[in-house]
């Protein structure tokens, strides 16, 4: 995969900065052309459109998110530790980006965004407890994995080992694991 250019990285972080303090529909192309000092057809040369800037900012998110769900199903009795522990890591790791989807919710529903997140959980959620989920299974699974991405969100403050530590151990409470299940 070819390394963004400079300014095509440069359109990306001021994107998110705006649409993180004002919202992406109230962000135009233009205001983002004029904080960085380039012209419109400039900022289109990289970007066709607001949806195309939107999905280039939460595309590492998706393809990372996509590349841990796989990664899990593959394995042969994934530990479940390691399921819950990863799912962590990996909302951690992308939290700016979840909170631009949560604020966004409507115009990345629009671009299908919100459905491949919830497809992961239900592919987790398969995981955990196999394709028979009970609704009080599948329950749990959605208190767990919303919660751990909330978490990430709700407590930007904390040093993360606490708080992997305390989000892995309420996701395995909510999912009704006892400490020996491994698998």
């Amino acid at each position: 995969m070819a390394r963004p250019s400079n300014t095509k990285q440069r359109i990306l972080q001021t994107a998110r900065e705006l649409f993180a303090t004002k919202g992406v529909q109230q962000t135009s192309l233009q205001e983002i052309a004029d904080r960085l000092g380039i012209t419109k057809p400039a900022l289109y040369y990289h970007f066709a459109s607001r949806e195309d800037l939107v999905r280039s900012i939460v595309q590492p998110l998706l393809d990372d998110g996509e590349q841990f769900v796989a990664r899990m199903e593959q394995r042969q009795d994934v530990p479940l530790r390691d399921l819950v522990e990863g799912f962590f890591d990996f909302n951690h790791r992308h939290r700016a980006d979840i909170l631009l989807l949560l604020t966004e919710m409507t115009t990345l529903a629009e671009l299908g965004l919100v459905d491949t997140i919830l497809s992961w959980r239900a592919r987790l959620t398969r995981l955990v407890f196999g394709p028979d989920a009970t609704l009080a299974q599948e329950t749990r699974a959605v208190l767990a994995f919303g919660g751990m991405q909330d978490c990430c969100l709700q407590f930007p403050d904390t040093p993360v080992q606490e708080l992997r530590a305390a989000t892995v151990q309420a996701a395995w409470d909510a999912l009704g694991l006892d400490q020996g299940t491994t698998t």
